[in-house]
C-alpha cells in the first residue's frame, strides 16, 4: 500500500513539473501595447514571480473574480472580473440567471486579455423583482450575486460611499464588510484610488475587489478611477493631452492611453451609458452619466478628466506647482482666464440634468473630490499649504459654475479622495447659498494624512458647539466655506471609515453619516465620528 501510494505522489509530482514546464514556454495570445505596466497580468504572466499585491495564479474553480453591476433604464450593466487565463484557456465567460430552482443562460462574452474583464449589457431588464444572477467559466468556475429590484418603494434610500483603499494595508476589509451588510444600503459608491499600486492595476483591482465583493455582489456598485488608480500622484486630466511626468502638474495622463482605457474600461464599464460618449484626446473613453435607484437621481462626474494642469499657466508660489506656500499671494492671480474645472461638456451635462424632475423625488452629484480647500495641514503636521491645486477649489471661476449647476439640481454632493472627512455648505456670492457636501473617510488612512487645522485656531462666525472649529471661513483660493464636521486622524480610527448617506424621499432631508473603520454597528450603543451626524434640508439652498 505504501509503495502504490508512493508512485501516485511521484506520478503527480512529475504531472505537475511537466504541467509547469509546458507553461512556462507557453506563448501568449495577447501582448499588451505599453511596456513596464500591468506586468503581473500581461504577456506571459505566469513566468512573473510571487506577486506582494495578490497571488495571481489560483484555482481555476476560483478564476472568476467578481461581479460588478448597475440597472439604469431598464438596461443591466454587469462586468466580470477574472483572473489572468492561460493561452490554452476559454476567454468566453457565461451570465446566468436563476428562474425558479433553474439556472438559465442568457448571454456569453469574450474576455479582454488587457484587464481581463467582460462587459454583459441586457436589455429590457425586470428591476421589478430580485434576480440571482450567476458568472461561469469552463466547467469548474462560478461566481453568484444578486441583482436587486429597485427600491422605489422606500422612503429612505441609502448609499454607502468610500475612497482611498491604501496599500500600505493589503489586509481584508473584514469591519467594513460586515457594518455595511448590515447596513444595507442601495447603493455602494466608491469615489477613487481603489487602487494605489501605480504600474500594476489589474492585480490591485482584483485585490480590492476581493477585499470588498461580498458588498456588491448583492447591490448595485459605482466605481470611478482617480489619480493612483491611472498611475499618478495627482492628475489634471486636460482633456486627454500627454502629460509630461507621472507629476501631471503640466496637464494631462503620463501612462500609455491603453493602459488609462483599460483602467477605466475595468472600472466604469458597468456604469450606465455615458451622457456624451464621444472620446477626448488619445482616443481616451468618458464616463459621466447618470443613475436612478429608489426616485433618488445621482450625476457621476469626472472631476480630473477636463482639468486645466496648473503648470505654466499660472504663477508658482512655491516648491512645487501644484501646492502654494506664499502667505502674501493674491488668489485672483491664480483665477486666471482660460482655465477649466468639469469642461463644458460637463456642465452641458449638469445643466440638463438639474433639469429632469419627472419621477425624481431627490438629486446628488458624485464625483472624486471636493469643490474647496478643505484642508490645511497635508502629509504631515508642520505642512501648512496656504491652498492645493490639486482640490477642486481652483480654478474659481470653474468652481463656481460646478456649484451653480448642483444648487440649481438641489442636489447634495459626495466625493472622497482628500483622506480627511468634512461636511461643509458652500457658499458662491454669499455664505452658505451654495450646496452641502459630504467628503467621506479614507479607507486606509495612513497613506497621506491631512487635518483641518485654522492657523489661528479660532472657530469660524455661526460656529457649532459639535467641534471647536467650525464656521464660516475663506479657503486658501478665497472661496466661502462654513464648516460643519471633520475628523483629523488624531481622532478615533485615525479618521479612516466610511459615509453613510440617507436621502428621506418623505422629508426631503439627507442625513449624513460617518462610521469609522473599528466601529462595530451591531452595538446599540456604537458611536461614529465625532460631529456626526448632521442632518440638511436640500432645499435649503
Amino acid at each position: 500500500m505504501k509503495n502504490l501510494v508512493l508512485f501516485f505522489s511521484l506520478t503527480i509530482f512529475i504531472f505537475s513539473c511537466q504541467n509547469a514546464e509546458d507553461k512556462a514556454t507557453m506563448e501568449p495570445l495577447v501582448v499588451a501595447p505599453f511596456e513596464g505596466l500591468d506586468t503581473l497580468a500581461t504577456n506571459d504572466w505566469w513566468n512573473r514571480g510571487e506577486s506582494r499585491i495578490i497571488n495571481m495564479k489560483v484555482e481555476r474553480k476560483d478564476v472568476i473574480a467578481f461581479g460588478i453591476y448597475t440597472v439604469s433604464n431598464s438596461t443591466l450593466k454587469l462586468s466580470a472580473q477574472l483572473f489572468p487565463l492561460y493561452p490554452d484557456e476559454t476567454r468566453e465567460v457565461r451570465l446566468e440567471i436563476k428562474e425558479g430552482d433553474e439556472w438559465k443562460e442568457i448571454q456569453k462574452q469574450i474576455i479582454n486579455d488587457i484587464g481581463w474583464s467582460a462587459l454583459f449589457r441586457v436589455e429590457s431588464w425586470d428591476n421589478s423583482r430580485d434576480i440571482p444572477y450567476r458568472l461561469r467559466h469552463g466547467n469548474e468556475a462560478s461566481f453568484e450575486g444578486l441583482i436587486r429590484k429597485d427600491p422605489k418603494d422606500k422612503e429612505e434610500i441609502v448609499l454607502a460611499a468610500l475612497s482611498c483603499n491604501s496599500n500600505k494595508d493589503r489586509g481584508p476589509r473584514t469591519h467594513y464588510v460586515n457594518n455595511i451588510n448590515h447596513q444595507n444600503p442601495d447603493l455602494i459608491f466608491f469615489a477613487g484610488d481603489q487602487s494605489y499600486d501605480h504600474k500594476e492595476h489589474t492585480a490591485a483591482w482584483l485585490k480590492f475587489g476581493m477585499q470588498f465583493r461580498d458588498i456588491f455582489r448583492g447591490r448595485p456598485c459605482v466605481t470611478i478611477p482617480d489619480d493612483h488608480d491611472i498611475g499618478q500622484g495627482n492628475l489634471w486630466g486636460e482633456y486627454g493631452k500627454t502629460a509630461s511626468s507621472s507629476a501631471g502638474s503640466d496637464g494631462g495622463y503620463f501612462y500609455h492611453p491603453e493602459y488609462v482605457k483599460m483602467v477605466e474600461r475595468c472600472q466604469t464599464a458597468h456604469l450606465p451609458d455615458p451622457y456624451d460618449p464621444t472620446p477626448i484626446k488619445q482616443a481616451i473613453a468618458v464616463y459621466y452619466t447618470s443613475l436612478m435607484v429608489g426616485d433618488v437621481d445621482f450625476a457621476i462626474i469626472e472631476d480630473r478628466k477636463f482639468k486645466s494642469g496648473p503648470e505654466g499657466k499660472i504663477p508658482q508660489q512655491g516648491p512645487r506647482p501644484d501646492h502654494i506656500r506664499n502667505p502674501e499671494y493674491d488668489p485672483k492671480s491664480i483665477d486666471v482666464e482660460g482655465l477649466e474645472l468639469l469642461g463644458h461638456r460637463q456642465l452641458v451635462f449638469l445643466d440638463d440634468w438639474g433639469d429632469r424632475r419627472d419621477g425624481i423625488a431627490m438629486k446628488a452629484v458624485l464625483s472624486q473630490t471636493g469643490f474647496c480647500g478643505g484642508a490645511h495641514l497635508h502629509g504631515t503636521q508642520d505642512n501648512r499649504l496656504h491652498a492645493d491645486l490639486d482640490s477642486n477649489g481652483w480654478p474659481q471661476t470653474g468652481r463656481n459654475k460646478a456649484l451653480k449647476a448642483i444648487r440649481k439640481a438641489n442636489a447634495v454632493h459626495i466625493g472622497g479622495d482628500q483622506h480627511l472627512p468634512t461636511v461643509i455648505q458652500h457658499g458662491i456670492d454669499d455664505w452658505e447659498d451654495g450646496p452641502w457636501a459630504f467628503i467621506v473617510p479614507a479607507i486606509v488612512n495612513n497613506y497621506y494624512s491631512r487635518w483641518w487645522w485654522p492657523e489661528d485656531e479660532k472657530p469660524g462666525e455661526n460656529s457649532n458647539d459639535r467641534l471647536p472649529w467650525t464656521g464660516r471661513y475663506l479657503d486658501g483660493f478665497g472661496n466661502k466655506i462654513t464648516m460643519h464636521a471633520y475628523a483629523n486622524p488624531d481622532a478615533r480610527s485615525a479618521a479612516a471609515g466610511y459615509g453613510l448617506i440617507r436621502f428621506d424621499k418623505a422629508t426631503d432631508e439627507v442625513t449624513f453619516e460617518c462610521w469609522p473603520r473599528a466601529a462595530d454597528v451591531t452595538l446599540p450603543d456604537e458611536t461614529q465620528l465625532p460631529g456626526w451626524p448632521i442632518t440638511v434640508k436640500v432645499n435649503a439652498n
